[in-house]
């Protein structure tokens, strides 16, 4: 018999043998951020659900420090809330979100704090004002007649 002969008719001659069963090759898991410009892209790292919420909050807090300390107080409490709740996420994955939106959550909670010191300084000082020029009206009763003529 010859070499034809001992080949099976539906192999061709040159082809070599192949593992039916093999597990395709994966690359190891990608372990660092992803480049700049890139959020992510499918690779399993999210942004924080409200870090971009606590920037803004944070940044308002301070904007509203002028409004007698009361409109500031509320935009950065509930920032500093919000950030306690994602620096919590965080701590528990760290390698799922992003270190931009963590570094977007830092910076909102400490706009939050600086603008809830703010507010509290403004609304003390505002209230220190109404309590002296207060008691100097009610010391002087005729001073604040003269005062509610002269708005009149």
């Amino acid at each position: 018999m010859s070499e034809e002969q001992n080949q099976p008719e539906n192999q061709p001659e040159n082809q070599s043998f192949q593992p039916i069963n093999t597990p395709p090759v994966t690359p190891p898991p990608f372990q660092q951020q992803p480049p700049f410009g890139q959020f992510g892209g499918g690779m399993g790292f999210q942004n924080l659900p409200n870090a971009t919420i606590v920037l803004v909050l944070g940044i308002l807090s301070i904007a509203f420090c002028c409004c007698y300390g009361i409109l500031g107080l509320i935009p950065a409490i509930i920032a500093l809330v919000l950030s306690k709740k994602d620096k919590a996420l965080y701590e528990l994955n760290p390698s799922m979100y992003t270190e931009s939106s963590f570094k977007n959550l830092k910076a909102g909670r400490i706009c939050a704090i600086v603008g809830l010191v703010l507010n509290i300084i403004s609304l003390l000082y505002y209230i220190a004002i109404i309590v002296i020029f207060g008691f100097g009206m009610m010391n002087d009763p005729q001073k604040m007649q003269e005062i509610l003529k002269g708005l009149q």
